[in-house]
């Protein structure tokens, strides 16, 4: 019972953080189905302009046009206003994640989180952390962005606050040697998950690259039998500017998933199925806040739902 409170809780949450992008997006959507008469090429060309200007991208786009002519066709339906129905599920199968992608979460693992500076990494590693302890694991966090000064005392604010155990180092040491050690930790203390920050500098692509890399190979060498996950995080409000940073993270290390935060404060929502569908990484975690439990597992048929506001199952 106090599951399903908590989810209906998100839910509210997630369908008010989303309310700048319905206001953007599907209000413009509803405008159209109601607006023209008949399915005809105008309708079609009306729903692609707005779902492109929603910052769902061109690839999702063009895929969800796919999946609505052809339902369309299949269920013989003659007006617009029966479309959207068909258009909130082609939605949906354009961004839903499967359970292997959360294999992470059953299994011993340790979980790499990049990203730029300031598009709430460590946060979301916080987050996490209270996520995954509240689900009963034992977690361990790595403070490896020994780049910016204040990295580390706020990673430790969030060990804190999240009840779990933190692996600092000093501000200019060695990432690697704080991985080597948080493995070590993780080890001797049966941690389920070891969560890593890293520090987010995307003006030297080589150097990130070698940092990386470093990284990536102690974690091979010293913990091949974890299940190692890459989750790159991305702030929702840069639309586009997201993408770009998901494609160079994507070519300096091997992506597994998205956390994208701070949707509550963006009318670029619809980002989350264009990154999904342009690079084919699914978008794994959503952020629509501040607090702790603001950072939740996404769920295609939820996100869609609270998108078109469509009232949730008691």
């Amino acid at each position: 019972m106090a599951e399903k409170e908590k989810k209906k809780g998100f839910f509210k949450r997630l369908v008010e953080g989303l309310s700048k992008t319905r206001k953007n997006t599907v209000t413009q959507v509803d405008d159209a189905l109601s607006g023209y008469t008949s399915i005809d090429d105008d309708f079609y060309d009306a729903i692609e302009e707005i779902l492109i200007m929603g910052d769902l991208g061109i690839t999702a786009t063009s895929a969800i046009l796919d999946k609505l002519k052809a339902g369309v066709k299949e269920q013989h339906i003659k007006k617009p206003a029966q479309c959207k129905e068909l258009l909130i599920q082609s939605i949906k199968d354009e961004v839903s994640v499967g359970e292997a992608d959360y294999r992470f979460e059953r299994e011993k693992s340790v979980i790499l989180v990049v990203g730029v500076n300031g598009v709430g990494k460590t946060t979301s590693i916080g987050k996490l952390a209270g996520l995954f302890k509240e689900d009963g694991k034992k977690v361990i966090l790595a403070a490896a962005d020994t780049f910016r000064a204040a990295a580390g005392e706020q990673l430790n604010e969030w060990a804190t606050k999240a009840g779990v155990d933190l692996i600092g180092a000093q501000e200019g040491s060695d990432p690697a040697s704080v991985v080597y050690d948080a493995i070590a930790a993780a080890k001797a203390r049966k941690a389920d998950i070891l969560l890593i920050d890293t520090a987010g500098r995307l003006h030297n692509k080589k150097n990130l690259m070698n940092e990386l890399g470093k990284i990536n190979r102690i974690i091979d060498r010293e913990y091949p039998e974890a299940v190692k996950e890459t989750l790159v995080v991305l702030d929702g409000t840069t639309g586009q500017n997201a993408l770009t940073q998901a494609r160079v993270f994507q070519e300096v290390t091997q992506v597994t998933g998205i956390i994208l935060t701070k949707l509550d404060g963006t009318a670029k929502g619809g980002i989350a199925v264009a990154i999904h569908s342009e690079l084919g990484i699914p978008v794994k975690y959503i952020g629509v806040g501040e607090r702790i439990d603001d950072l939740q597992k996404f769920n295609a048929e939820d996100f869609v739902n609270a998108l078109f506001d469509v009232k949730m199952d008691a």
